[in-house]
């Protein structure tokens, strides 16, 4: 039971460590908003980590860590070179922000259920 538990306390840890890195990324974003081609950052996790489940071992969660990509595409819009765009990165940091509280309180309801089989096997 408490492996059980473990395990999925492990997943949200690797999904709370990607929320965090892209809300820095994020912050980056929004920090340079004007500064000439610079480009947009973001964060590879989701589909590293969709992949990883989708394989027969599932021992490959371990090994997934949130990257830091850059976004090379073009914005047509900005001839300095930047490609962010401020609105749509407070609108990725509030999204990410929903996230990041729903995995913290996914995690402490996690640990809350730890605590009570540990209660309940004294």
């Amino acid at each position: 039971m408490i492996q059980g538990l473990y395990g999925k306390s492990n997943i949200m840890e690797k999904a709370l460590n990607a929320s965090i890195a892209r809300n820095d990324a994020i912050s980056q974003n929004i920090a340079n908003v004007d500064t000439p081609n610079y480009k947009r950052k973001d964060v590879a996790f989701e589909q590293y980590f969709a992949d990883s489940l989708n394989r027969a071992n599932m021992n490959d969660v371990d090994d997934i860590q949130p990257t830091i990509i850059e976004d090379k595409s073009d914005n047509k819009m900005r001839i300095d070179g930047n490609n962010v765009d401020i609105d749509s990165e407070m609108s990725y940091l509030a999204k990410n922000t929903i996230k990041y509280n729903a995995l913290v309180q996914l995690i402490n309801s996690n640990f809350s259920r730890i605590k009570n089989v540990i209660r309940e096997g004294k």
